[in-house]
């Protein structure tokens, strides 16, 4: 199963953000919010992005799959929501508005894509 590949990975990430929001905590003694640290803010910051956007795009995924969607445009979709993903990440992390516009402009593209596809196999 296509969405089985991409939510494991997308789990994986999910993971290695929340161990990156754990270990600033852990170093600065930071219990609770953010501390007033701005390394941990953006830690923060990409987690909750990351968890508003995914589960949509999984379930669009697991939505198409049902329905014998062209597997290819699945596997572009995944790996383009999971490429999306870690370039926000990263944004995040650098404070790098360009990147995190670019980031969030394929996150959309994405979702939008995968919205596009599930409602016209819906009229059809």
């Amino acid at each position: 199963m296509i969405t089985g590949l991409y939510g494991s990975l997308l789990a994986l990430f999910y993971i290695k953000l929340s161990f990156e929001i754990i270990t600033v905590r852990k170093r600065e003694k930071i219990g609770l919010g953010d501390g007033g640290n701005s390394q941990l803010t953006k830690a923060i910051r990409a987690h909750a992005n990351f968890i508003e956007y995914t589960p949509f795009a999984v379930l669009l995924l697991f939505i198409l799959e049902m329905q014998n969607f062209n597997g290819i445009a699945i596997h572009i979709a995944g790996v383009s929501f999971f490429l999306a993903r870690v370039v926000h990440w990263q944004a995040l992390k650098r404070e790098n508005l360009r990147l995190r516009v670019i980031g969030m402009a394929l996150t959309f593209l994405v979702l939008l894509a995968l919205s596009i596809a599930n409602l016209v196999l819906y009229i059809n």
